[in-house]
């Protein structure tokens, strides 16, 4: 049935601390839906609850590669809430390298953010949206879920993955309650450039400051914006949730040339 209306609902959301994580909480509760905001750092969860009222609102300190964590955090937010409507499994990081100088602790480390705090969330909240009438799972892949692009192996492995497994659990429950939709945004203004883990290829690359410098540039979307987008799309079910022109463009890009855009892209890229 997915969800007709969020108000009277309950969402969690991790990721919730900044970026399109904290729009999402806060365009959630200006139409009535109350919020559980899960993050790592306790100061930027205060800060997004600190922009939400008129609704509940918990506030819950979560490592989403923890699957213990994201277990409790299921079972804290219907503790707290009675229910809950729709998890947003959108917390995100990014490791810029390439594959031949990336560490295996970079990319086990992301992996287990991006994909697996995925898998953690959707199955620990599954059990308790089988319970209300209205449900959705809403995943946060990638445009780069869709393209491949040099110096992002590991965070394109993690979109791919996340694009698969939301799309073959939407298959799996099509006839229940339980909408499942997949996000795939392009340039929105967050911080996880900043927040990334950079390591320059050569000395002619890029500064980690220029590299975040030119990823604002490339952003067009504020997360404002792409909160809206995303939940436009969830009320419309969704199965892929394109957010800005440039996702669109790219997607529409890979169709048409699958293997060709390859090169096309590492000459942009470079």
């Amino acid at each position: 049935m997915s969800i007709s209306t969020f108000s009277g609902k309950v969402a969690a959301i991790t990721g919730a601390g900044s970026g399109m994580g904290e729009a999402l909480a806060i365009s959630l509760s200006q139409q009535g839906c109350a919020v559980a905001i899960a993050d790592v750092d306790a100061d930027k969860l205060e800060q997004t609850a600190n922009q939400i009222s008129g609704v509940e609102v918990s506030k819950h300190l979560v490592d989403v590669a923890d699957r213990v964590q994201v277990e409790q955090f299921a079972a804290d937010v219907v503790a707290h809430h009675g229910r809950v409507n729709m998890i947003f499994n959108n917390a995100g990081v990014s490791v810029t390298d390439t594959v031949s100088h990336m560490s295996y602790e970079n990319f086990e480390w992301l992996m287990d953010i991006n994909f697996w705090g995925v898998v953690y969330g959707s199955k620990a909240f599954l059990p308790y949206l089988e319970q209300v009438s209205e449900a959705q799972i809403i995943n946060t892949a990638s445009i780069f879920g869709v393209i491949a692009v040099p110096t992002q192996a590991a965070y394109n492995a993690s979109k791919f993955a996340v694009r698969g497994f939301t799309y073959a659990m939407r298959e799996e429950l099509i006839e229940t309650n339980i909408g499942v939709s997949c996000v795939q945004p392009g340039g929105v203004k967050t911080n996880i450039a900043q927040a990334s883990r950079y390591y320059p290829n050569d000395n002619t690359s890029a500064s980690k400051d220029e590299f975040t410098a030119r990823f604002e540039d490339m952003a067009k979307l504020t997360p404002a914006q792409a909160a809206e987008l995303i939940l436009r799309g969830v009320l419309l079910n969704k199965a892929q949730i394109l957010v800005g022109r440039d996702a669109k463009v790219v997607a529409t890009i890979e169709r048409v040339m699958p293997v060709s855009y390859l090169k096309l892209l590492r000459s942009l890229w470079s």
